[in-house]
């Protein structure tokens, strides 16, 4: 045997009453039924603890994953400051003679390195994924050790 129901009168705004409407034709389902489910939800008293429980996991995932991004572009920038410092402390300045040579044989070689970020862009390895395997970091035997 079901259990008694109480009749409620209310009145809803026309948009609200539309949405009501078109929700329950699409679920195929009384309209009665979604409010009745809507009201049980908003007014359940672990409804917030859940929708808090949610956004907390959420800003948590999102915590990590900016964690994630501020160390692969620190990792970027000390990659490249890396790279320029060793250029310019091995490379020294081309007298006049020979500079439109070197001109021309730069941009053959940048063209070549566009080519090559490309390709490891789409199927290489990354160079963090290459990081954590050619740098071994240190192991608890190694804590007690001098570097």
């Amino acid at each position: 045997m079901a259990p008694k129901r109480i009749k409620h009168t209310f009145r809803l705004p026309p948009d609200l009453s539309a949405q009501l409407a078109d929700f329950a034709g699409r679920k195929r389902i009384a309209q009665a039924v979604v409010v009745e489910t809507a009201l049980a939800s908003f007014l359940s008293p672990d409804g917030s603890d859940r929708l808090e429980a949610a956004l907390s996991r959420r800003l948590d995932r999102l915590s990590r994953q900016a964690d994630r991004l501020a160390y692969h572009v620190e990792v970027s920038n000390e990659a490249l400051a890396l790279f320029i410092r060793f250029w310019l402390t091995n490379n020294a300045p081309l007298p006049d003679t020979v500079l439109a040579a070197a001109q021309a044989m730069g941009r053959e070689r940048y063209e070549s390195f566009i080519e090559a970020l490309n390709r490891r862009m789409e199927f290489g390895p990354r160079l963090t994924n290459e990081l954590s395997f050619d740098v071994p970091g240190k192991t608890e035997s190694d804590a007690g050790s001098a570097p």
